[in-house]
């Protein structure tokens, strides 16, 4: 057989892959779809197609997802349960997580002189910005994660606002997951293979938001100050992501649901690759 030939036959090969995959992924979002919480709530048309090729065409370099979302929408959560569903132990090589929220810029000095959130947030300082956060850097470590270079990825304190540079080392992987705020902002979202966005009602978010600013030593004046906030920049910064993105997730369905579901398209995209 001509090299000619054996070109064609891979393509028309992966060409039934990819049928295959989009038809068995449909099924699973029509079931999806029948439920009182779907997961889904929205996919691009021919996003699955599209993906669905990708994944039988870029086997030898990594897919990389980026998940936005506002504030306590759970995009984290998102993120974390379908990994755990999809790969149960730790397993090197397979993924790699790099979250927005690691990438603050240090605020330390400036919170320990002005002595509280409060004076800190008068001062016109806001979390809720991309300006809070090293958004340059953050590329600059995906960028180096899709060629094949380990990084070291900040760690950052919610509690102190401190920013230590020498964090976790990630490795390249087969999936990168870049999770956080402004992900899918200009800039960034030019470099994801799939954009998904984590919509949640405003009065979950709120509920949720609270809840955790206490768990990061913010109650009070300082909470509903930076809360006010929060919900005023995302109108400028995080909502218009949701019109870009490939797909909208539903935000509030239960971490047992997402392992299902997610569980679901992995094994049927595995099979049908494999076949």
């Amino acid at each position: 057989m001509s090299i000619k030939m054996e070109a064609q036959t891979d393509t028309n090969k992966g060409l039934e892959t990819a049928v295959k995959i989009v038809e068995s992924i449909k099924k699973i979002l029509a079931e999806d779809k029948k439920q009182k919480q779907p997961l889904f709530l929205k996919i691009k048309d021919d996003f699955i197609f599209k993906m669905a090729r990708k994944a039988v065409q870029m086997k030898n370099r990594p897919l990389i997802i980026g998940i936005a979302g506002e504030s306590a929408s759970g995009k984290t959560t998102f993120v974390h349960h379908t990994v755990n569903a999809l790969i149960p132990k730790d397993r090197e090589g397979i993924y790699t997580i790099l979250p927005c929220d690691n990438y603050y810029h240090d605020m330390e000095q400036q919170l320990k002189d002005l002595g509280s959130y409060d004076a800190l947030f008068a001062t016109g300082f806001s979390f809720d910005t991309p300006d809070a956060i090293n958004l340059a850097l953050m590329k600059e470590h995906l960028l180096k994660l899709k060629n094949g270079e380990e990084i070291v990825c900040p760690d950052y304190d919610f509690v102190t606002c401190a920013s230590n540079p020498n964090g976790e080392v990630k490795k390249p992987t087969k999936i990168l997951l870049n999770e956080g705020l402004y992900v899918l902002n200009e800039g960034l979202r030019e470099i994801m293979d799939v954009k998904v966005y984590v919509f949640t009602p405003f009065d979950i978010i709120k509920d949720r938001w609270y809840k955790r600013a206490a768990s990061r030593g913010k109650s009070g004046k300082a909470a509903d100050i930076q809360f006010a906030n929060v919900n005023e920049t995302a109108q400028t910064y995080i909502r218009p992501a949701l019109e870009i993105s490939d797909i909208v997730l539903n935000g509030v369905v239960s971490a047992e649901y997402i392992a299902e579901v997610t569980s679901k398209i992995y094994r049927e995209i595995k099979a049908a690759v494999h076949s």
